[in-house]
């Protein structure tokens, strides 16, 4: 957020100062925002950038338009982002940042109410810790105390269930979210891409194929080169490939 007006106040002339696919993008269609409880909308707030980067690198590579075909996108890092790209529109997607979808390496993802509700009027924690809890504390951090996946998967390959029983649930929940979003687009899926941190793991292209490779060829993009996406953002405004939006 803080980027948007650092762009306007470096920008010499203020009607060029452009931001690239912010965490807070809004493409969802009118469904994905139903959460059960109409004061509690789902909101679309997620690792965008780098979402939208590997869906335009899997398309260049493959001679393909965005805006044709169908993907589901998995940004594996400190939180798991998996959205459903509709033809060049991220329709829906899990807030990683606030309690949705797959746990990672220190976020819940997703709790059961119930008891999040009562360990919340437990008495036991202020609303910062709980908040703590669910980003920084959880995930794998909760569990086993640690958020370097190669380190965990050394551990768990040496021998401690622990670790492999941890790693095995978060490849397990991020298949089961990427299941849905694949729904989502009714089954029509080009391609699953796996992207972020997480993704330079070897196995983890492997274990989630295992659970995925019914759905779509999967291909892998690991870590992040968003600097080099805001820049390709900017110049698909600046040669006349894509028209800007004012804010």
């Amino acid at each position: 957020d803080l980027g948007v007006r650092l762009a306007y106040d470096l920008a010499p002339n203020k009607q060029n100062a452009f931001i690239v696919d912010s965490p807070c993008t809004d493409e969802y269609d009118p469904l994905s925002r139903y959460s059960g409880l109409p004061e509690l909308p789902r909101v679309s707030r997620f690792h965008v950038l780098n979402q939208k980067a590997s869906a335009r690198l899997y398309c260049r590579e493959h001679g393909l338009n965005y805006e044709d075909i169908n993907l589901v996108v998995v940004h594996m890092g400190g939180g798991t982002s998996v959205a459903a790209h509709k033809k060049g529109r991220l329709v829906d997607g899990n807030n990683g940042l606030d309690g949705d979808g797959p746990f990672s390496t220190d976020r819940t993802g997703g709790l059961p109410v119930g008891g999040l509700i009562d360990m919340c009027y437990s008495g036991k924690y202020t609303h910062a810790e709980m908040r703590r809890k669910i980003k920084g504390q959880g995930g794998l951090m909760a569990y086993v105390h640690d958020t370097d996946v190669k380190t965990i998967e050394a551990k768990a390959l040496a021998g401690d269930e622990d670790c492999k029983n941890a790693l095995d649930a978060m490849i397990y929940q991020t298949a089961q979210e990427i299941g849905k979003k694949a729904v989502t687009l009714k089954g029509d899926v080009n391609a699953i891409i796996l992207t972020g941190g997480i993704a330079y793991n070897p196995n983890t292209e492997k274990y989630l194929k295992e659970y995925l490779g019914f759905i779509a060829p999967i291909t892998v993009y690991p870590g992040e080169d968003e600097l080099l996406a805001l820049c390709q953002g900017a110049l698909r405004v600046m040669t006349g490939e894509e028209k800007p939006m004012a804010y």
